[in-house]
Parts: C-alpha cells; structure tokens; sequence
C-alpha cells in the first residue's frame, strides 16, 4: 500500500508567519511538496502564555526546546509588555502568496492564547463569536469562505464543534489520533469530520535523551504506516525557522518512502463515502511530551 503524509503547518505568531512560512513555502517549492497551512488571523498575544507555568511539564519543554531562541523576545513580549501585533493586517501579502502557491489555507484560531488557554471556560456565546471573527478575517484576507480549521493547541469541546459545525467546514484538525474519524461529545455525535495529527511533533521530542537529534529523522520515518494516512503537524516557528535545515533533511528523506499530500485531500475521499467514518468520542488526555491536555480520538463506534 502506498504511503501517505500530510504535512500541516500550524502558524501560531506574527514572526512565524512573516518569516517561517516564506522560508517553508521556498523549501516546498524546491522539494515539489504541497501543504495545509493554518493561520493565526487576529492578535499575537504570545507573551500571555505565562500562565502555563502551572501547568505541569511546562517548564520541562522550555528547558528542552529553547523557547527564546525559537520565539524571540520581542514575541514572548506581545500582549504583555508591548502591544500584541494583528497578525491577519500584518501578514495578508504572504497568506494569499501561500495559497496562490496551491497550498491548502485554513484557520488555526483568532487569538491564539485565548482560544488556547480560555476555552475551557468559554460560553457558547463566546466560542462562537471567537470562530466568527476568525472566518470574518479570513473571508477579508483571502475574498472566499474557510473550508478547514484546526485548533490552536488542540483544544476543542463540544461548544467548538458545534461552531464548526454551523461554520459548515469541509473537515477539521483539532484532535491528537490515529485516523480520521466524526468526533462525539456532550453525548451528541457531530457531522464536520476529524483528520487528526498521527504523529508528534518535533517540539515533543527535542531535548529528550531517548530521541537524540541524530537518530530523530529515522524515528519519524519508522512510524509512517500505510494502513492510514500519516499527518504531521509543523509550526512556522521551529520547522519553518529554527529547525529549517532538519526539517529540509526530514522532507527529502520521507519523500523517498511516502506520497505528500495535503489533510484536504484525505477529507475530500471520506465525503465519498460518508457513512464508514467511525465516530469516537473526543476527550481531554494528556500526550507525552506535551504539558496540559489536549484534544484526544478515544473509544471507537461505527455510526
């Protein structure tokens, strides 16, 4: 069976997105690979993420993956002591050159930080009000409606679901899993369906003695399975900007065992055949490497 990878680039800051992705998409150009980009359209208010020092493991990942040196102060800065940047007025140019470059384009959030660490505590009113200005300013930037969206820091519950739903996406990528599913929550089974990131990211794994730098490219290449598609998630930040060189070795050495394509491209088969999509409940859980809890595929239904 033919091997498959998506490649999903989460763009969480306006640094990421003026610099990262210009660098991705001349790495993708070179290497023939096509993507799904997902933007961060409002705020940049990076530096509130202070607050996750109480969260457990944080301060083991700053140690591991060199948060300074892949944000930069003047980011770790945004929304705390210097203004936070609107990154969809900022960066409007290189989003459209990203889809003009046959991307897929979709929405990672708003504001990253509040739908990251606030949305557990969100009215329906406000989660929906938050999905709207991001499909507000998308619509602005692009002059066409999302189709797709994936949740900053994985985080979705029933009342983003049901946003999503009512948006009418094509698919979303909210979910940590194994393969693509329809999610259930609150008791209630939605309809826009789930292709969930299979594979952890880099940021999980740096730093960590059992996966050395070294050996991390081979690691990544044994875990491709052609059973199910492979969906990788990269951020603009570190793929696109600190880890530009691995992340080049990465893709030329993946592209000899598996087809690149984009996560639009696996949802596009499932509304083919709608009614074999497995339902599974999606839940909180934690995922190794990661501090807090996110967004996870759980226990299998057949509709």
């Amino acid at each position: 069976m033919t091997v498959e990878l998506a490649i999903k680039v989460d763009v969480d800051t306006d640094r990421g997105t003026r610099i990262g992705v210009p660098n991705m998409l001349r790495l993708f150009d070179a290497l023939g690979v096509k993507a799904t980009f997902l933007f961060s359209l409002g705020p940049d208010n990076t530096g509130r993420a202070i607050k996750r020092i109480f969260r457990p493991g944080f301060f083991q990942k700053v140690q591991r993956t060199s948060v300074v040196s892949v944000y930069g102060i003047r980011t770790l800065l945004n929304g705390v002591l210097l203004p936070g940047p609107h990154i969809g007025k900022r960066n409007a140019a290189v989003m459209r050159a990203t889809r003009d470059a046959g991307h897929e384009v979709g929405i990672h959030c708003y504001d990253h930080i509040r739908w990251q660490d606030g949305l557990a505590h969100m009215t329906r009113a406000e989660v929906f009000a938050e999905v709207e200005k991001a499909r507000a300013e998308f619509q602005r930037i692009f002059g066409e409606p999302a189709r797709t969206a994936g949740a900053a820091g994985w985080q979705a519950n029933a009342l983003s679901l049901e946003a999503y739903d009512a948006a009418g996406f094509d698919y979303a990528s909210d979910a940590r899993g194994t393969s693509p599913f329809r999610p259930r929550a609150a008791a209630r089974v939605f309809k826009t369906p789930q292709i969930p990131t299979t594979l952890p990211t880099l940021d999980e794994l740096l730093g960590r003695p059992e996966y050395p730098d070294d050996k991390l490219i081979d690691h990544y290449l044994s875990l491709l399975r052609s059973d199910r598609p492979n969906v990788l998630t990269v951020h603009a930040e570190i793929e696109g900007m600190a880890k530009l060189d691995w992340f080049e070795e990465f893709l030329k050495r993946a592209s000899e065992k598996a087809n690149f394509v984009r996560t639009g491209d696996i949802a596009r088969r499932l509304r083919a055949d709608d009614e074999t999509v497995k339902v599974c409940d999606l839940i909180d859980a934690s995922v190794d490497g990661r501090s807090g809890t996110l967004a996870v595929q759980a226990t299998v239904e057949r509709p």
